[in-house]
């Protein structure tokens, strides 16, 4: 009986894990296989992830709940049976029109609510992940409906950033005003993000090694803030935010790039951690945040950037590194290469991953005829996953390692994946805007 008939809806971090032979990260990723009954094992040593009883409980899914952007049902309804898998832009639009009308239909409400009291406030970093994914749509489509959602927020908020979140994470929906605004170029829309980078661009540096934390120390912030200091420099033409973003991007990478696997570890603490099979942890969602990030950092990037060809050859390892792991179904699981611990896929960082391979083609930076079929895959792979109202589950939950969900989870950061995903995968097969 596989680990996910088992435990169902609990999700285990993946911190109950044990250690292989030393080294054994380096052998070559195993294949995605079937899980099977574990037996008992003795207690981890100090370089696994440690055990999370409130994961083992819940996996965090209550809170995200709470704070309204995803949802957990015990009977999420059938599945989708109204899509096709078919490559061509008409499928493709149909299910990125379901998927993205479901969750305006679940939180268009939220985008614009700021309740701290009861923690909800539409320009946290899950949000501005779904507002990346809703201006692609929007962009590749044709459809100014999702911008025009997205424009409708802004004005809200008064295009100003969260003030319940800082770093990195306050930066993911600056990327969304700063698109706004080089479509509007209307002051007000650049202003208030304009005024925070340069604050931080005023004040003293973390440097490698020091006895802080380095500005982007964690994986995921390689998807919230450098795309939007890209989009920073796009729009005001100074590359003073190239600067920083390159010699802050090198920082990360020092620390966080395995040249041996060619995939990040999510933070410096899980360096020498390892799965239950002796495989260095390497979270999906972690990968994919990265590959999203690159992909969209390049797309603003000057093309005489001196640190270019750094995030385009990074590009192409991960994309290789991935796509010789990927799942019989096209998808990726939680748990990277430990996909009999982790028995189902997860579906916002193969999004992720998917969108920055399907960019990478598109860009002409990887091969069309070696990663089209990885493309394929993936996309009928999560298809499987979209229920008949349009939600999209297998989604993780929100946390810093790979874990166990339900089916029906969706969260509204995985959606974006999937929208941008889309978005790529349109362009890859010729889609054109529609006329609105």
């Amino acid at each position: 009986m596989s680990v996910r008939s088992k435990l169902g809806v609990l999700a285990i971090a993946a911190g109950v894990s044990i250690t292989g032979q030393p080294g054994a990260w380096a052998q070559p990723p195993v294949p995605p296989t079937a899980a099977s009954p574990q037996t008992p094992q003795p207690a981890p040593p100090q370089n696994t992830a440690p055990p999370n009883a409130a994961s083992r409980q819940n996996g965090g899914s209550n809170g995200d709940t709470n704070r309204r952007f995803g949802s957990v049902p015990d009977d999420p309804g059938p599945l989708a049976k109204d899509l096709s898998p078919k490559l061509k832009p008409k499928p493709i639009a149909a299910a990125m029109h379901k998927v993205a009308d479901w969750q305006l239909a679940q939180s268009q409400e939220y985008f614009a609510v700021f309740d701290r009291t009861r923690q909800l406030d539409g320009r946290i970093w899950t949000w501005g992940a779904l507002y990346s994914g809703l201006m692609a749509a929007s962009e590749s489509l044709g459809d100014p409906k999702y911008a025009n959602v997205m424009r409708d927020m802004g004005k809200t908020y008064k295009w100003e950033l969260s003030t319940t979140e800082s770093g990195a994470n306050q930066h993911s929906l600056a990327q969304t005003y700063l698109e706004l605004y080089l479509m509007d170029k209307k002051p007000e829309e650049l202003a208030p993000t304009q005024a925070i980078f340069d604050g931080i661009l005023a004040r003293p540096r973390v440097e490698l090694g020091a006895n802080r934390r380095i500005e982007w120390w964690w994986c995921d912030a390689l998807f919230m803030a450098p795309p939007a200091w890209a989009r920073l420099y796009a729009a005001t033409g100074d590359k003073k935010y190239i600067v920083y973003l390159d010699e802050e991007w090198a920082k990360t990478s020092k620390q966080l790039y395995d040249t041996q696997a060619h995939l990040y570890a999510r933070d410096a603490s899980f360096i020498t951690k390892t799965e239950k099979n002796g495989q260095k942890i390497f979270w999906s969602r972690g990968e994919g945040w990265v590959m999203a990030g690159l992909a969209r950092t390049l797309q603003y990037l000057p093309k005489d950037d001196l640190a270019r060809t750094m995030y385009e050859t990074q590009l192409k390892e991960m994309a290789a590194a991935v796509a010789k792991i990927q799942g019989p179904d096209g998808l990726w699981h939680s748990g990277m290469l430990d996909p009999a611990d982790y028995d189902q896929p997860e579906i916002s960082g193969s999004a992720l991953m998917t969108f920055g391979i399907a960019w990478g083609i598109n860009n002409g930076l990887l091969d069309r005829k070696v990663y089209t079929p990885v493309v394929t895959k993936a996309w009928a792979g999560m298809l499987q996953h979209i229920y008949a109202d349009g939600r999209l589950g297998d989604i993780q939950q929100t946390g810093s390692a790979p874990a166990l969900f339900k089916p029906s989870s969706s969260f509204n950061y995985g959606v974006g994946g999937f929208l941008l995903a889309g978005s790529e995968i349109y362009k890859l097969e010729g889609g054109k805007p529609a006329k609105h």
